[in-house]
Parts: structure tokens; sequence; C-alpha cells
């Protein structure tokens, strides 16, 4: 976070997909703090669709088969293994008002999971926001191993196959850099942003402007009081949920060949920097 400002304002699903327009993305400092904060990294990570790398151990995985991918089936769940604690982490910046908002960006459906099934049982999974041709990934948890890589993989798939141009990660980590994950500037996002966004309004000017705007204080995070409040009109009045893009174009029951064949599909499209 570079700046807190404590100018208090109504996080509602119109505001929140608002901010994603402009680059902007709120997280909490853990579960017990119900306040939420602006971040606007000036490093953005996000994931070059036409340039994804599978390991080959992870794609002898997903051939084996031995899991199910289901889509949007179980939002409470995958929320619930986001937010558990994990080796090397107590705490999770996913708390009450987290859970609420996206729970209703799930419900006007801008939020998406995609959920990995072994003998019943969630071992793994991922939930993220659509907006336009963007994809903005918020978290994924694994029970068992490569769930969440797996996971990972089958959105790729997913988002190449309806027409997304940008997945975002917000940072890159050593788990996400093995599938060629990269740093960009907080500039170069904003052009990928605008691009997945068709030019429209939402996503015109600077993100610190955006902030600004939204309660913020200029260039990077702002506190962002107020409660969680319904929003109806959050779908039209941000852009609508397809907007170019189809998250579910692909069958839920795609076979794993034709997934990673999808993957691996190179295009002169999307927010590659090469």
């Amino acid at each position: 976070m570079t700046s807190i400002d404590d100018v208090m304002i109504e996080i509602t699903p119109q505001v929140l997909l608002k901010a994603y327009a402009c680059g902007i993305f709120p997280m909490a400092e853990s579960a017990e703090d119900n306040a939420l904060y602006w971040i606007e990294p000036e490093r953005r990570g996000i994931l070059p669709l036409d340039r994804v790398h599978v390991p080959k151990r992870l794609a002898r995985t997903i051939r084996s088969g031995g899991f199910e991918v289901k889509i949007d089936r179980n939002f409470e769940a995958v929320i619930d293994g986001c937010a558990a604690p994990r080796s090397g982490r107590r705490s999770t910046w996913i708390n009450g008002r987290i859970r609420s908002l996206y729970r209703e960006l799930f419900a006007l459906g801008h939020c998406h999971t995609i959920e990995v099934w072994q003998d019943g049982a969630l071992t793994g999974g991922l939930y993220g926001v659509h907006l336009g041709r963007a994809f903005f990934g918020e978290s994924m948890f694994s029970r068992a191993r490569d769930a969440s890589k797996i996971a990972l993989v089958y959105l790729i798939a997913r988002l190449k196959y309806g027409g997304f141009s940008l997945l975002d990660t917000q940072f890159v980590t050593g788990h996400l850099a093995r599938f060629g994950a990269i740093e960009v500037s907080r500039e170069e996002f904003q052009r990928f942003l605008e691009a997945a966004l068709g030019g429209g309004g939402l996503a015109q000017g600077s993100g610190s402007g955006a902030a600004a705007a939204l309660g913020g204080g200029g260039g990077g995070a702002a506190a962002a009081g107020g409660g969680a409040g319904g929003g109806a009109g959050a779908a039209t009045s941000a852009g609508g949920a397809s907007g170019g893009a189809s998250f579910s174009l692909l069958s839920e029951g795609a076979g794993a060949e034709f997934v990673l064949q999808l993957v691996s599909q190179t295009s002169k499209t999307g927010c590659s920097t090469a």
C-alpha cells in the first residue's frame, strides 16, 4: 500500500466493478479487520494468454485424470478454502466484507469459480472477477497436490476459448511465474485494461485519478469504509457481464487434451509484451 486515506464511502458491487475497470482492487489487512483498502500496485502481475507455459509434470497429471473440474458450483466452499490458514500463513486478507461483496458479484455473474473435485471432495480452486474481456484473479487454494495449478490451467483454457485478452494476477509469485506470469508497469497495465474493456469510459484516465474519484488518495491505496450494499444495476453500469467475452462458452466437461491444446496455443492477440 502506498497511501491510506480516511475518506469513507459505501462499497457496493457497482463501486467495486468501477474500481476494477480503473485498475484498482480491494484488500483487507486481516480477517479480523473489517476495513478495506484500495490497492493499485506500481508493478502489476499479468499472465499473457498467448504465451502460457504448462510444466510437463503438471500436463501429465492433467492427462492422467482422477479429478473433476466444475464451474461456479460452490462459491462459499471456494472462498472458505482461499481464506483458510495454510503453511507459512496464519491470517488471511479475506474478511467478512470481502466475502459479502464477492458473493454479490457472484450472484450478478461477475465473479466465477473454478473448482477441482476429487472423490467427491473439493480439493482446490480459485475465484476471480469477469469484466469485459478481462479476468481479475483474486485467490486460489489447494488441499491436494497440484489442485490449484489444475484450476489455473482450466481457467486459462476457458479464458482463451471465451475470447478474453487479459488475465490479471495482481502480483507475481513463484507459483505463477512458472506459468509465464510477468510484471508490467502501472501504465502498461492500464493500456491492456483499456483494450480489454473496449476503450469504454470506465477505463479512461489513470488509476490514480480513479482512486481519487472513489474516495482514495492519489497513487496507490486508500481506506474504503462504509458497509457493503446491494447493486442490481452493477452489470449494466459497469459494462455488462460479457462485453465480448464469454466465461461459459467452454463446456464444463472439456477433455484434458483439448484443454492443454487450448492453453498451449499462441496468437497475436492478448496482452503480450514480447
